[in-house]
């Protein structure tokens, strides 16, 4: 990427994760942007989210968030439409890396338990 998509792709991190925290129903999952891939042409952005909770919880943010994707960037338009002649099409998508990083734990966990015995 570009500095210039970088820089967009930080500053839609840095508003949506602003957003999110007024928007999203209280007492529901943790809901965490990890990251924002911004096109080439700044017509599109990715926001990949991390959402900490039960499946269900998980699920219904999920659903949330796709249900609410045009409130959404019409609030992210009101916040930064000064620095935007266009505000990019956002595209919600779910990252796992926290699910995945804690069942490594755990495998890591097992492993270290079992040297243990064995000595």
């Amino acid at each position: 990427m570009s500095i210039r998509t970088d820089r967009v792709a930080s500053l839609l991190q840095q508003e949506l994760g602003a957003i999110l925290q007024k928007e999203l129903p209280r007492g529901g999952p943790i809901v965490t942007i990890v990251e924002v891939k911004v096109t080439g042409d700044l017509s599109i952005a990715r926001v990949y989210v991390s959402i900490i909770g039960s499946e269900k919880q998980q699920e219904k943010a999920m659903a949330f968030l796709l249900d609410e994707t045009k409130s959404i960037r019409m609030i992210l338009s009101s916040k930064i439409r000064h620095q935007f002649r266009r505000i990019p099409e956002l595209e919600f998508h779910e990252d796992h890396l926290y699910e995945r990083a804690n069942r490594i734990e755990q495998l890591l966990n097992e492993v270290r338990k079992g040297s243990v015995k064995d000595s």
